[in-house]
């Protein structure tokens, strides 16, 4: 079971960083095409590059697309919120669970990738765009050497200690339950509760937990270096898309997904993927589409 999902996720990012590399380069008349526009020689040359311009963008959010669709997925399959998803599945409703675990998710990607697009407004592109580079290859040679030194029980491991630690946080909200039960025989303290009057303990609790492990997690340091240098949209949404797929697998898949996931693997797979994406950066100029 291992050895074909580690062999699928390599197809996978070999197919997608080949897809991404083949994508066509911008035609080299732009320049000629700006002039042009400028000069005012005719809507034939306007509607030209208007067509290039929009394809232009296209190519950029395809290949945000890709690279933030990509290493969402290596970051969060066997990462601590994958195994948050997957035991709460378990325990509670699954669609809450994902409703919860997704919104988290989404607004840390949003919050991220806007902050990495604020860098650029004060730092130069092509200052962002080779830092990248060296911090993928930074990560990718960290998650190596990572991977190499993991056991094959990593992922039980760290599925046994997340599933302590939800059990932990319940009996601790099963003593405060016990303490608002007596406390509801003294005289009454009004007490505003927004969020609980409209959602549900299970989806604030999946909410809070995942948020809180994602923060600082290296997705969303990944996400904020997308940012600087790829186009924004295609990176939320490519990032979105990818917690989806991670959470989702997490929430239906349950156990059986958690404890047969090999996160040394996935680890490895990841690290191959950050350092293809580092040397491919360097491949090209900043100014390039």
């Amino acid at each position: 079971m291992k050895r074909y999902l580690a062999c699928g996720i390599l197809t996978l990012f070999f197919w997608v960083f080949v897809c991404g590399a083949a994508l066509p380069e911008p035609s080299t008349n732009t320049d000629k095409g700006q002039a042009n526009v400028a000069s005012g020689e005719g809507p034939g040359d306007e509607v030209a590059f208007t067509q290039l311009l929009k394809g232009t963008l296209l190519e950029g959010f395809v290949h945000a697309f890709v690279a933030s669709i990509s290493v969402i997925i290596v970051s969060e399959l066997g990462d601590k919120t994958f195994f948050i998803a997957a035991i709460m599945a378990m325990r509670h409703p699954r669609v809450t669970v994902l409703a919860g675990a997704m919104l988290a998710l989404f607004i840390m990607h949003v919050l991220s990738a806007s902050l990495g697009g604020v860098v650029t407004t004060f730092i130069p592109r092509k200052y962002t765009y080779y830092a990248s580079a060296v911090l993928f290859a930074i990560f990718g040679i960290k998650m190596m050497k990572d991977g190499l030194g993991m056991s094959a029980e990593e992922g039980q491991e760290e599925y046994e200690e997340v599933q302590a630690d939800l059990r932990k946080k319940e009996e601790e909200e099963g003593a405060s339950g016990i303490a608002d039960a007596e406390a509801a025989t003294r005289p009454a303290v009004p007490r505003y509760n927004f969020l609980r009057k409209y959602f549900s303990r299970v989806f604030l609790q999946t909410l809070t937990l995942t948020f809180l492990a994602e923060w600082g997690d290296r997705s969303q340091i990944t996400t904020i270096i997308l940012a600087t240098k790829e186009n924004i949209a295609g990176v939320i949404i490519g990032g979105a898309l990818g917690h989806f797929i991670c959470t989702a697998l997490a929430v239906l898949g349950g156990r059986f997904i958690a404890q047969k996931i090999s996160v040394r693997t996935v680890t490895l797979v990841g690290s191959v993927v950050f350092i293809l994406f580092a040397i491919s950066a360097l491949l090209f100029k900043p100014t390039d589409s």
